[in-house]
């Protein structure tokens, strides 16, 4: 396709871009513009901007029809630094909000509540450069909501001159801004097309090696992660790894998921005395964040580090959940049961000052030479830092028995000195001014974090884990599922809004799946399958056999798109159809499981043919089940617990879990309770070998 830019517009050059999170900055003031009724945080700061913004919707698109202006679509989120920067250095200048309001209907959009807004967009802006794009995300559209040019960051100077080439566009060839939106919406629309694979399904070990070994050639096998920089925590990734590693004896994979998690675990992308992850590291060695905190990326890695756990029995990646977990029950954690959804880098203007050191600050709170000096060791602290201004990412390089030796202790020594101090920076840190806080409240993000307790419950059988998933399920069912079954993404305030998108529906579906699981109680499964009937009714595609991003009843955008690779968050056909693949295991539903199957047949190409695989790693776990079909281990009779905590303790990435004290309503536990006793039966495709009682026999059972 071709698409028609301008020569004015490759002098446009220069995007800085959200790869660098945010301020936390505030609006102050009385409320000046459209934005004032708004829940979002990162609407909320723009309130009292000059620039008239509106909210997208009904308000501002018939303004720009009625009045004939371009749309001027603004794209961010609360983390975000240079959408913050953008704001002081443009959109609070009476000049450049004059040129703004007289010329364009401006459109302020939160991309954590609509992503689907912020995809079409996003999409524009990748066309157009044919690279990369990032937030702000800076869209020019025509008044129906056709885009004609998308770009990124721009200084106040260059900013002012992309606005007069729009305005001398329109005003004097509004023609070639026609033909453009037609070439680009029409680019939006061909995007992750994807045709009906009526082929003989195709599901062979010899393919999946095949996946595997174009996968571990994307991996830094030194350093972890993605090869190069920056590196983002994938979570879905390792998972793929970790259980082809534990499936095929591969100690290749197993060795790529152990450093990727060790080098994580220990470098400066993880708080390493507060616990969470920021989201990404700038470098290579996993040392600088970017250091805001998102509840997705915490959610997954504690599902990732509890697998691991499983897998190795390393007590590094037990701490790795503990205290990510402590994290979130303090700092991001609502009184109603449900989880906020970011904290800020920045503290009072700079980033990452809330969690940097240099030496004087720690001498001032350490003043026991020995005990400093088993905290500057251990965390590598350098009297120049290791980053700007002479301050000091904590991170841990060498094991503890090496800095024990250094030192001349023994490591029981060192771990009591290095805890002492901890707690000592610790209280430090806490008088300091902390990070702005989003407190929103995201249904799909929710839900990873959901799956993360329960995954974390398998893992280390602690009640408080299992109990806060079940707070948190309740809470999604009492504030954003409506009667019809129909989900809300968002909740704020009191108030839940926004009419959900697909993940939330996919996520929330594998989220109870998972809690069933901890607890055997069948009403998660109910509550899944009425989720997964509400978006096949209104998400399903019978074309293309796929869903669409967005429900039937919601307004159009200029393109309704699927969301087909998987990204840091797995994206939302995968993760359904993971979904209605366990659910239909679950429930006997050969209509999912079809489905599901399907799904994974129009992908086949574009994974066999994809170089990196990487980005399509959760298809990747889809195509496992289907090589290899899941085990069903059923626990039936009134011992049923403690024989399920044991089994958990295990790890089975290729087995479904089910039982109780009964039989209950489910197909596949029919005929399955033994009088005075409780079975072990392990089957696969319904069909089940002989059933035993004690969990090592029942381990033996698994090929």
């Amino acid at each position: 396709m071709k698409l028609l830019f301008w020569p004015l517009l490759l002098l446009l050059f220069g995007a800085m871009t959200c790869q660098s999170p945010g301020t936390g900055h505030q609006a102050e003031g009385p409320y000046s513009n459209h934005l004032a009724n708004e829940s979002s945080p990162y609407l909320l700061q723009h309130a009292n901007n000059p620039v008239d913004w509106y909210p997208w919707g009904e308000a501002a698109l018939e303004k720009a029809e009625r009045e004939d202006k371009m749309l001027l679509i603004s794209v961010g989120y609360a983390a975000c630094h240079w959408c913050h920067v953008m704001e002081h250095e443009s959109l609070e200048a009476s000049l450049v909000s004059q040129v703004m309001n007289e010329n364009f209907v401006c459109i302020k959009v939160d991309r954590e509540e609509r992503p689907d807004i912020d995809d079409v967009y996003m999409t524009a802006c990748q066309l157009v450069s044919q690279q990369g794009c990032g937030w702000p995300l800076n869209a020019f559209a025509l008044p129906d909501g056709r885009p004609v040019w998308a770009g990124t960051y721009y200084p106040k100077k260059e900013w002012l001159k992309v606005l007069e080439s729009f305005i001398n566009l329109k005003t004097n060839q509004p023609e070639r801004l026609e033909e453009s939106a037609v070439a680009l919406t029409g680019g939006i629309r061909e995007q992750e097309s994807i045709q009906l694979n009526l082929d003989e399904a195709n599901f062979t070990a010899e393919r999946l090696d095949g996946i595997y070994d174009k996968f571990i050639g994307e991996i830094d096998l030194k350093k972890g992660g993605r090869r190069g920089a920056p590196k983002f925590p994938i979570p879905n990734n390792y998972q793929f790894l970790l259980r082809y590693a534990h499936q095929n004896e591969n100690e290749q994979a197993l060795d790529a998921v152990t450093t990727t998690l060790d080098q994580m675990a220990r470098g400066g992308i993880y708080d390493q005395f507060g616990g969470g992850f920021a989201r990404y590291s700038t470098d290579a060695d996993w040392l600088v964040p970017h250091f805001e905190k998102m509840l997705y990326d915490n959610g997954q890695l504690v599902s990732l580090y509890s697998e691991a756990y499983l897998a190795t029995k390393r007590p590094l990646y037990q701490k790795t959940v503990e205290q990510p977990l402590a994290f979130i029950e303090r700092e991001l954690s609502d009184p109603g049961g449900g989880f906020y959804s970011s904290l800020d880098a920045d503290s009072e203007g700079e980033e990452g000052k809330f969690y940097v050191w240099s030496t004087e600050e720690l001498a001032a709170i350490l003043p026991e030479e020995q005990e400093r000096r088993a905290f500057e060791t251990y965390y590598e602290v350098r009297p120049g830092g290791n980053w700007e201004a002479g301050k000091n990412i904590l991170h841990r390089r060498k094991s503890s028995a090496e800095v024990a030796k250094k030192l001349d202790l023994t490591e029981s020594q060192l771990e009591a000195l290095v805890a002492e101090a901890e707690a000592k920076v610790m209280a430090a840190r806490d008088q300091r001014i902390r990070p702005g806080l989003d407190d929103k409240i995201l249904t799909s993000w929710n839900a990873l974090m959901l799956k993360g307790y329960c995954d974390a419950y398998r893992a280390f059988g602690q009640e408080a884990y299992r109990e806060r998933a079940l707070r948190n399920a309740r809470f999604l069912l009492a504030e954003m599922k409506q009667k019809d079954h129909r989900l809300n993404r968002n909740f704020k305030d009191g108030k839940s809004s926004i009419n959900a998108f697909l993940d939330d529906y996919a996520l929330t579906i594998e989220a109870f799946v998972s809690l069933y699981q901890i607890t055997f109680d069948e009403s998660w499964l109910q509550q899944a399958a009425h989720l997964a009937e509400y978006a096949r009714a209104h998400f399903f595609d019978a074309e293309s056999g796929m869903f669409n991003y967005t429900s039937d009843l919601d307004p159009p955008l200029v393109a309704r798109k699927k969301e087909l690779s998987d990204n840091v968050i797995p994206g939302s056909n995968s993760s359904m159809a993971r979904a209605l693949f366990h659910l239909g295991t679950f429930l006997y539903r050969p209509d999912y499981l079809k489905t599901a199957e399907q799904m994974m047949k129009n992908m086949d190409a574009t994974l066999s043919e994809q170089e990196r695989p990487s980005f399509f790693s959760n298809w990747c776990q889809l195509f496992q089940d289907l090589v290899q079909a899941p085990y069903e281990i059923a626990i039936v009779g009134e011992n049923w617990a403690p024989i399920h905590q044991e089994l958990s303790r295990h790890y089975l990435p290729n087995a479904l879990l089910l039982g109780g004290a009964d039989e209950g309503t489910l197909e596949l536990l029919q005929d399955k309770l033994q009088e005075g006793m409780t079975m072990i039966y392990v089957c696969q495709n319904k069909v089940c070998k002989l059933p035993v009682t004690e969990v090592d026999k029942a381990l033996t059972l698994l090929d």
